[in-house]
């Protein structure tokens, strides 16, 4: 399992950020302060950290100054907004920048990307009944393959990466469409129902109303 720490001061966010991860299928430990960020980092291994710059006994910066020779990625998250910070992260090796107030599917994603990038995610998810294999971009049940055209496949693996999470319409075409939400049309709509019954998903995969679906497992 990819196991990420967070360092973040705030425990409001901090909790936010661990439940969304968790659900998300992440395992995650917390740190408050950039010490305790430090201790953790000697006594456990971390595919991934989140990093806040502000933060008490040591700054993000001086924080990252010590992950940098472990070769962890870290995506800073922080309520600094101005260029000079992010370009300081980032030529501090940083792989990201996140900026207070973010959406949570916006801060899953860019985890995903940077795991992605470091080739850090889970290749095999087993989740609803089914195994993804994310290489050979498949998906069975009980050993048998389903038969699923591109768009269905992204859809899917959407909806495994972000379990028991509200999708939006327009989240949902914008990640796997690309490009602008138009309403009133039935892409997406058509396109779940479709996947849903090839998965077996009716019972798992809900609609919400106004808002999209979510999957319910």
């Amino acid at each position: 399992m990819i196991k990420i720490l967070i360092v973040e001061d705030e425990k409001p966010i901090s909790d936010l950020i661990k439940l969304s991860l968790t659900k998300a299928g992440y395992s995650c430990k917390c740190a408050y302060d950039g010490e305790e960020a430090a201790d953790m980092l000697d006594s456990n291994v971390f595919d991934l950290v989140l990093l806040d710059v502000m933060l008490p006994k040591a700054d993000g910066f001086e924080v990252m100054e010590y992950i940098a020779p472990l070769g962890i990625p870290v995506i800073f998250i922080t309520a600094k907004n101005s260029v000079a910070d992010r370009v300081k992260g980032l030529r501090m090796g940083a792989e990201d920048y996140i900026v207070k107030p973010f959406e949570v599917l916006e801060l899953l994603a860019r985890v995903d990307v940077v795991l992605r990038r470091y080739n850090k995610t889970d290749s095999v998810i087993n989740i609803g009944g089914l195994v993804i294999d994310t290489v050979s971009m498949t998906a069975t049940r009980d050993g048998s393959p389903i038969a699923l055209t591109k768009k269905e496949y992204d859809l899917l693996l959407l909806f495994a990466r972000n379990p028991r999470i509200a999708l939006y319409r327009e989240t949902i075409y914008e990640r796997v469409w690309g490009g602008d939400f138009v309403y009133g049309t039935k892409t997406v709509d058509l396109h779940v129902q479709r996947m849903r019954k090839k998965v077996g998903w009716e019972g798992k995969l809900v609609a919400v109303n106004k808002v999209g679906y979510r999957l319910e497992v």
